[in-house]
């Protein structure tokens, strides 16, 4: 029984280092509004969605990916906004000229953080 606890630590560590590894620093704010959006029209996604700033859109090439979202921590004077969780999201909208690198669901956005922090710093990594 001790030797299965240990290996489960251990696989668990190195999945944590390879997302550390790979995540790419940025921002997320969050939205309501989830239908019509850019990439499926007025078809329902469910609410762990997301919509892509300007420099990801890459002209709708972003539709359909997942991504894993975790918060980092507060860009405003917000203490401790981060639940310690982490969020997988699907990219469904674009999000032109918006705040934040990813613009998260309402429901999103409070799995990782406290929505009146409203701006937040995450890592994100595309699965």
């Amino acid at each position: 029984m001790a030797m299965k606890i240990y290996v489960f630590f251990a696989i668990a560590i190195v999945l944590s280092l390879f997302y550390a590894a790979y995540a790419i620093s940025g921002t997320a704010t969050f939205y309501t509004n989830y239908v019509p959006s850019a990439c499926y029209g007025n078809q329902n996604n469910g609410v762990m969605i997301a919509a892509a700033s300007d420099p990801l859109w890459n002209n709708g090439a972003i539709c359909g990916k997942i991504f894993v979202v975790a918060c980092t921590g507060a860009t405003n004077p917000v203490p401790h906004p981060c639940t310690r969780n982490n969020v997988t999201v699907k990219i469904v909208d674009h999000c032109p000229g918006c705040g934040g690198t990813l613009d998260l669901s309402k429901e999103a956005f409070a799995t990782i953080a406290n929505t009146v922090a409203g701006v937040i710093k995450i890592d994100y990594q595309q699965l």
